[in-house]
């Protein structure tokens, strides 16, 4: 059974943060139910349908931006309290938009996550989770890494909640009291939780920024994972979840919001295995979703809020008649009525519009008049893709893009997106010159174009600022800059555990640090390090390379630290990296190296696929042409061996992917170039006159006599 939804837009607010729209519970059973939505201006708005218009029901005051909204209520009553949290301050609102409660937290930091359970309020800033009872401070715990969202469940015997903090580094941490209970690794960095079941029970829906969602179910002592959906088709980051019988074959859909906005909705098979029954694709950002009844009685609807501040419905309700040749059209009452108010209200906007343009025009010629720069807020993530070692960049702006404008002062490849459709043009840089640029590129995008997404490869060794400058359509004419820092080590993520049976190369510092200054020097080397010191005497991180599949492991404490690799040139690069930041402090390092022989030939042999790949590509591309002239002089390609004939078929997918790939093949070349390089570098040995060599070698490619080259130089 398939799913037909049709798409209805109530209205706009500011742009809203993640998790700050919710559908009050409904009166009767089969009654419409009210909509509340927070936005950055600090409004809440609550409204509700009647005869197709959204009539509200009462808006607060603007303030301090808005960055979530629970419901609550005493227990065993409807939940229809609205509780919203604005830097470290939770108000609490009736559903007649009386305000109730004003806390203030008291934390240092604004609060981006909570939640509300009868008389129990917690909530997470950063690194910190409070829980308080009636206001007052109950538990207290810092976590390792940023706290992405909070989810409570209710204990075996109801007693007391058990709280589930997401947290940035790919681990879900279950709470007892201000103690850690356990935790729960995950596959990517959790940024959502969710009851399965509203009611109770011990499983939680989780989603990842990388686009998986998983089903949890917490124990006393240990968590087991149901099940997975995997992100197979490369769609956005989860932002939102919600469970809701859209089905109506009386088990729970799952509904979810992703960061490319694509609404999605699962449903169960006879197995109990997870099935997309419907998918929408919406032009920004999800960042709430919820399933309900909110235009017309009887009708379940899936309602989404996007960044910009539209609340949309998907609809059950039909909305469109069809008729025949000869049929008469009557369009009701209700829908004439609407089309009418449509109309009037297309006039009023354009007459605005035209005053405005006429005030503007007088103002910018007067000598008196002073020009405000206009604000704007850009929602953007710059994400590490693991699948092809790359970075995404996403922008999304609450106005249409009119250009922005890539500048980098390290070498990065541009790699297609095939979502993009903005024009992209490059400008000539002086890479030679001291603070010359390697990169320069305008995309202009087409109209009402308010979101972007990029690609970009950098070169693990180099390092330095990316950084985009995005103008809007506005009038005066503004420009917003931000920078992405590119690490030295970029292409590594982290993991949980690492293979330790690999041949290993090992690099120890010693010297006259604190624990604080070298993880900062680690921070600036390897990306998903927390910025915060973490508590304790020392720490161990593991990561793995997303492009090569090596491994690093890092160890430091106050005075010395220590890091493994299956890769050479990972160590290379931290001791030259680690050895700058000290001496930029004034500290002296005393590095000590054991380097293993046998771990260059284990990274040459990773390499090979590779390489053996991109090779036979670039191969097939080529004989691509001759093969095509070929067959329009024979009039057929009966005559070519099946490779050939193999080859010409499948040419449109093997050009796709060449040029999605450019510079593939350089970069596994500058990879062997470098490993040669240093292997040799820790011996004391300078063998850069033997490149040419070597890179005749790459040339007729033999994986066998690669390695002798190495062993033999």
């Amino acid at each position: 059974m398939e799913l037909n939804l049709n798409r209805v837009d109530y209205i706009q607010v500011g742009v809203t943060s993640q998790k700050t729209m919710r559908l009050l519970p409904a009166l009767g059973k089969k009654a419409t139910q009210k909509v509340a939505v927070a936005d950055h201006d600090g409004i809440l708005t609550c409204f509700g349908m009647k005869k197709g218009e959204a009539v509200p029901v009462f808006k607060t005051l603007p303030g301090q931006k808005i960055a979530r909204m629970d419901l609550g209520g005493a227990a065993g009553t409807p939940q229809e309290k609205i509780f919203v949290c604005s830097g470290s301050q939770v108000r609490g609102f009736t559903k007649k938009g009386k305000q109730f409660l004003t806390f203030e937290a008291n934390l240092t930091e604004s609060i981006n996550a909570m939640h509300v359970s009868g008389a129990d309020l917690f909530v997470c800033a950063s690194y910190i989770y409070n829980h308080y009872c009636d206001c007052k401070d109950q538990n207290y715990y810092l976590s390792g890494d940023k706290i992405n969202d909070i989810i409570c469940l209710s204990s075996e015997n109801g007693t007391h909640l058990v709280p589930v903090l997401a947290c940035q580094d790919r681990v879900l941490r279950v709470l007892q009291g201000s103690e850690l209970a356990y935790d729960i690794e995950v596959p990517g960095p959790p940024s959502v939780l969710e009851l399965y079941n509203k009611d109770g029970g011990e499983e939680i829906l989780c989603g990842t920024t990388d686009g998986n969602i998983g089903l949890v179910q917490i124990g006393e002592c240990s968590a087991a994972t149901k099940w997975e959906i995997d992100n197979d088709k490369k769609k956005g980051g989860i932002l939102c979840i919600d469970t809701y019988d859209i089905m109506g074959d009386g088990v729970n859909d799952i509904l979810v919001g992703r960061d490319d906005g694509t609404v999605e909705v699962y449903g169960f098979d006879s197995a109990n295995e997870p099935t997309l029954r419907f998918e929408h694709v919406l032009s920004e950002s999800v960042t709430s979703i919820q399933g309900g009844c909110v235009g017309k009685e009887s009708y379940d609807e899936v309602l989404t809020a996007t960044y910009t501040g539209w609340v949309t419905g998907l609809t059950t309700e039909p909305q469109k008649a069809e008729a025949g040749p000869g049929d008469e059209v009557r369009m009701s009452k209700e829908i004439q009525s609407k089309v009418e108010a449509l109309r009037a209200e297309l006039e009023q906007l354009q007459v605005k519009v035209k005053q405005g343009r006429e005030q503007y025009q007088q103002t910018s010629q007067s000598s008196t008049a002073v020009s405000a720069v206009p604000v704007f807020s850009i929602n953007d993530k710059f994400t590490l893709c693991q699948d092809d070692a790359s970075y995404n960049l996403t922008l999304e702006v609450q106005t249409a893009i009119d250009n922005l404008l890539l500048q980098s002062d390290v070498p990065i490849d541009l790699l297609d997106v095939d979502k993009n459709s903005a024009v992209v043009s490059f400008s000539e840089c002086d890479s030679e010159q001291p603070n010359g640029n390697f990169l320069l590129a305008t995309y202009r995008c087409q109209a009402n174009t308010t979101r972007l997404e990029l690609k970009v490869r950098s070169i693990e060794g180099q390092y330095g600022t990316l950084q985009a400058y995005i103008t809007p359509r506005l009038q005066p004419k503004t420009c917003q800059v931000r920078q992405y820092q590119i690490k030295p080590l970029s292409l590594h993520q982290r993991t949980h555990s690492i293979d330790q049976e690999r041949p290993m190369n090992r690099l120890s510092l010693v010297g006259q640090f604190s624990f604080a200054e070298i993880h900062s020097w680690v921070a600036f080397c390897l990306p998903e390090v927390p910025e915060k010191t973490p508590a304790g005497e020392s720490i161990t991180f593991y990561f793995h390379n997303t492009f090569l599949g090596t491994q690093l492991e890092a160890t430091y404490c106050k005075g010395e630290g220590h890091f493994k690799s299956d890769n050479i040139s990972t160590i290379s690069i931290l001791s030259d990296v680690l050895s700058k930041e000290a001496t930029k402090k004034k500290i002296n390092l005393n590095n000590s190296y054991d380097i293993n022989d046998e771990s260059v030939s284990h990274t040459l042999k990773m390499i090979h696929p590779k390489l053996e790949y991109q090779l036979l590509l670039a191969r097939k591309v080529q004989l691509i042409d001759a093969l095509k002239e070929l067959q329009v002089h024979e009039g057929n390609a009966d005559f070519l061996i099946p490779e050939y004939r193999n080859i010409l078929d499948e040419s449109a997918n093997l050009l796709d992917e060449y040029k999605k790939q450019p510079a593939h093949l350089e970069r596994l070349y500058g990879m062997i170039t470098d490993l040669f390089i240093d292997k040799f570098k820790f011996k004391g040995q300078n063998v850069k006159t033997k490149v040419s060599s070597l890179l005749e070698i790459l040339d007729n490619y033999d994986l066998n006599s690669l390695l002798d080259f190495f062993n033999e130089a």
